[in-house]
């Protein structure tokens, strides 16, 4: 007897539809085909032991399980509860004809028992773009699957449920579509604050127009500066992430298994903070299953380097193409795969290796030369990218002691919001440009028009700074955006004065 079901088969961030159709007829052995990897040809053993466990047999004939289309290869082992049910069914052991009008996916354990997934969320995106609105999988990957408007989707967590779902002996109800709930209750959860950073105005003065505007940064000063502290509360003063990217955000991290227990959606910005020994595959992705890296984790917020200096050169050179394009495409000998990377990059460095060159109370003891070589660890293509270069020094102990309450992030968030709004309503007949950071060389020239005072000002710092092109641009952008926090509909002689002072590696012979 012939059965069909369906499922999906996940290969980088999206999914494509997989139909299951298993014959059962005369003669022995069992073959599966359709270009199924080795976890898939393993299943067989998990699915006859789960069936013995609840009174069936496998049955001992010819089996053809196959897995189409054929040219797609299928990896991994969240196939065993479609294999399973098509096989009671195609055997005529039970009548579940049911199974054809759903998507189906789940591991089985040989006791029956169902294991958890990843890709839930694009399997089912991708499966009501085909025309499916009725799932069945791990009660883990449920509230998951839910998200996405106008489906059913049925948590279970043993194939017995399953087989009792379909006879119709077992009513359950389909898990709900809380979506807007999850989103807007975590949203604007966070731990920290700005108001808890004593000194540092001037840091908190770039964080504010990097977050403002897109724009990269970097930190560089003594250890204990507060470097680290400042960076890890960037999340609290962007602006939340729309449903529509909190769902693409959501999507990749469900594709990487990061998705926790009871977390359903990704509802804030993402913050990843790879150690420095962290590897350029796993940085960027890939693998024999395409996996997406730390920079696609941190697609729609920030990727945290401490101590970049400390990554490798060939590590951190590559991430000079999906700073520019926002976007990683991982290419092999049979396929290739683009993983979305639309972050926000902040850095953080000593500025020497003993870490107090340039400190104002203790002295370095790097010896001739030393300073400039730590610094050329960073290549100057991959500065070139960083929009806001910052030289942090230690907080007084004034300011440390002081009792007065800083500026909470609610308010530097607000002003945030505030130039964003200014910036998507510039950019809003442009596809794929949301804020200053996005612009391109024609954005710029257009957007980023200087007096004759202004122009005299840039070639100056030209000149001194000998700086490129891309770092000429980089200050144009950085200085639209302190005219958009000041609302301001031109960019005048003090923004670029501003956006200047925060080139502080390009000052000439600040190695040394």
């Amino acid at each position: 007897m012939l059965t069909k079901t369906f499922g999906c088969a996940v290969f980088g961030v999206t999914a494509h539809l997989i139909t299951i159709e298993i014959n059962v007829s005369q003669g022995t052995k069992c073959f599966l085909v359709g270009l199924p990897d080795s976890t898939i040809k393993e299943s067989i053993q998990r699915v006859e032991s789960a069936i013995k466990h609840f009174g069936y047999f496998f049955p001992r004939k010819k089996v053809v399980i196959n897995l189409a289309p054929a040219d797609i290869r299928k990896e991994g082992s969240a196939y065993d509860l479609p294999i399973a049910l098509a096989i009671l069914h195609a055997s005529e052991q039970l009548y579940l004809p049911l199974i054809e009008e759903f998507v189906i996916m789940g591991e089985l354990s040989l006791d029956g028992q169902l294991r958890p997934i990843k890709g839930a969320l694009p399997m089912t995106l991708e499966a009501k773009k085909r025309g499916h609105k009725r799932f069945l999988f791990p009660k883990e990957n449920a509230e998951e699957a839910a998200i996405v408007d106008g489906v059913e989707v049925y948590g279970i967590d043993t194939l017995m449920e399953a087989i009792q779902f379909f006879k119709g002996k077992d009513l359950i109800i389909p898990t709900p579509n809380n979506s807007n709930e999850l989103f807007n209750l975590q949203k604007f959860e966070f731990d920290i604050d700005f108001c808890n950073v004593q000194g540092q105005e001037n840091a908190k003065r770039a964080f504010e127009i990097a977050a403002a505007g897109g724009h990269n940064i970097i930190l560089i000063g003594p250890p204990g500066a507060g470097k680290t502290m400042l960076a890890k509360r960037v999340p609290t003063i962007l602006p939340p992430l729309s449903l529509s990217e909190a769902l693409e955000t959501t999507k990749i991290h469900s594709v990487a298994g990061k998705l926790k227990k009871h977390d359903a959606l990704v509802a804030k910005r993402p913050f990843r903070n790879p150690h420095h020994n962290t590897s350029t595959a796993a940085l960027v992705g890939g693998g024999s299953n395409p996996q997406p890296g730390e920079i696609s984790l941190a697609h729609n917020g920030v990727l945290f380097l401490d101590e970049l200096p400390e990554f490798s050169r060939n590590t951190l050179e590559v991430l000079r193409q999906p700073l520019e394009d926002r976007k990683v495409l991982i290419s092999r000998a049979k396929w290739s795969v683009e993983f979305p990377a639309n972050f926000m990059l902040v850095a953080s460095m000593n500025p020497c290796p003993c870490g107090y060159f340039n400190h104002p109370m203790k002295k370095c003891v790097c010896g001739p030369g030393v300073v400039q070589k730590y610094l050329n660890k960073i290549s100057g293509p991959l500065l070139d990218r960083i929009d806001i270069h910052l030289e942090i020094t230690p907080v007084k102990f004034e300011e440390l002691a002081s009792t007065e309450i800083c500026e909470k992030s609610e308010l530097i968030r607000q002003r945030v919001l505030e130039a964003r709004q200014i910036q998507l309503n510039r950019y809003k007949k442009t596809i794929g440009v949301y804020n200053n950071a996005m612009m391109n060389s024609e954005q710029v020239k257009k957007f980023c028009k200087l007096d004759s005072t202004g122009n005299q000002i840039i070639q100056k710092a030209m000149e001194r700074l000998q700086l490129s092109g891309r770092a000429y641009e980089r200050i144009l952008k950085v200085a639209r955006t302190i005219a958009d926090l000041e609302k301001k509909d031109a960019v005048e002689t003090v923004h670029l004065a501003e956006a200047i002072t925060y080139r502080n590696l390009d000052r000439e012979n600040w190695g040394g």
